[in-house]
């Protein structure tokens, strides 16, 4: 592969579509490689703002918007970040001649929950948990009661948890109806899903390009309300159960097609294992790739974007703690000991421009022979920051 100089007329350049913690990583990533990086997002001073070359803000919604900026910049490839994006947008530079990562049918079957699940489960024939589509408060509840208590309700669109519910009893239901509408997405339909007494759930993150598919080693999570807290690498796992993952991820990116990572999600109940979500770029709970690997997720992700080879070294078991704020405030600041800075421990600030109480600020991370002690760390350093 040839590589030239940012700023040059025919620079490789890709453009963010979201540019929050996971698309600053890959800027850099990208950058290492002289790679011009245009970051958009909807409000100003993003993450990934911070390190891009040039930066918007957007509505990203907005189908002339994004187009219009996509004619602007000329992308070599367009990476959607998030959910959020106008997906009429992306069909649209398709057919005019652009490369959207992994392509914009795939971004349009996993920015959906009903998409993604249709897809999975009944053309793909995977296994998951059974589930209802319902877009009213009365078919909730019919069909929250064929499901049975407890079970899951999320918006069919949405990020990092918001909206997301768990129904105990009958009584919840209209909670859970006014809890769908926090959705940073479309809440006009909602997912109904069986509740699995999983004994754990882990993300197999999956790399595909033309020189073939690799698998990271699976990760380990713990979530609260739908957004991660603490997650791991590796996570101890049958090899039955494990090629049972693989074998699901290979069939569902291989059925989306295109280059890139994707974070696919399963719940692993003995040697059962069950499809969950897919989101097709780097994933939250991979965090822990910057230390465990000698390719970090986000690495592999540029990687497989430009065609390049995807081998990578992993390193040994680390852990990955997310600090979220306590408080509100436009002008964050954390406060970290300096006990946090040790040998084997590292703290990744995103330098976001607003705190909000339960907005992701920052992550610790802690490599150590034993994965158990790495997330008791990476705990205790979350535990240790505060904000004001």
């Amino acid at each position: 592969m040839t590589f030239t100089a940012p700023l040059q007329k025919d620079a490789t350049r890709i453009m963010l579509l979201g540019s929050g913690e996971l698309g600053k990583e890959v800027a850099i990533e990208a950058q290492r490689l002289g790679i011009e990086v245009i970051a958009v997002d909807k409000y100003e001073n993003a993450p990934a703002h911070l390190v891009a070359n040039r930066s918007y803000a957007i509505d990203m919604q907005d189908e002339a918007a994004v187009l219009e900026l996509i004619e602007k910049e000329q992308p070599t490839y367009i990476l959607p970040e998030v959910e959020a994006i106008s997906i009429s947008a992306l069909f649209e530079a398709e057919k005019r001649g652009f490369h959207v990562i992994p392509n914009a049918e795939a971004v349009n079957k996993t920015m959906n929950r009903k998409n993604i699940r249709v897809f999975a489960a009944e053309e793909l024939g995977l296994k998951t948990s059974k589930y209802e589509f319902v877009t009213s408060l009365e078919e909730l509840k019919e069909a929250a009661a064929r499901m049975g208590f407890p079970c899951v309700i999320k918006p069919v669109m949405s990020s990092s948890g918001h909206g997301q519910s768990i129904a105990k009893t009958a009584d919840d239901i209209e909670k859970s109806w006014e809890i769908a509408k926090e959705a940073r997405g479309d809440a006009s339909e909602l997912i109904v899903e069986e509740f699995v007494p999983f004994d754990y759930e882990i993300t197999l993150l999956t790399v595909r390009n033309e020189t073939g598919t690799v698998f990271c080693n699976p990760i380990g999570h713990v979530q609260k309300d739908g957004d991660f807290i603490l997650s791991w690498q590796p996570m101890s796992m049958s090899e039955a159960a494990l090629q049972k993952a693989k074998d699901m991820a290979k069939a569902v990116t291989g059925g989306l097609g295109g280059r890139g990572i994707f974070g696919v999600e399963f719940f692993v109940k003995g040697e059962e294992v069950y499809f969950s979500e897919l989101s097709p770029r780097p994933h939250d709970t991979g965090m822990v790739t910057l230390i465990t690997q000698s390719q970090s997720e986000f690495a592999l992700h540029v990687r497989a974007v430009l065609g390049l080879p995807l081998d990578f070294t992993f390193y040994g078991s680390g852990a990955c703690g997310a600090y979220k704020a306590k408080h509100e405030s436009r002008t964050p600041v954390l406060e970290v000991p300096d006990d946090v800075f040790g040998k084997n421990s590292f703290l990744r600030v995103f330098g976001k421009p607003e705190s909000h109480i339960g907005r992701r600020m920052a992550v610790s991370l802690v490599l150590d022979d034993d994965v158990e002690t790495a997330k008791e760390r990476a705990a205790q350093i979350v535990s240790q920051i505060d904000d004001h």
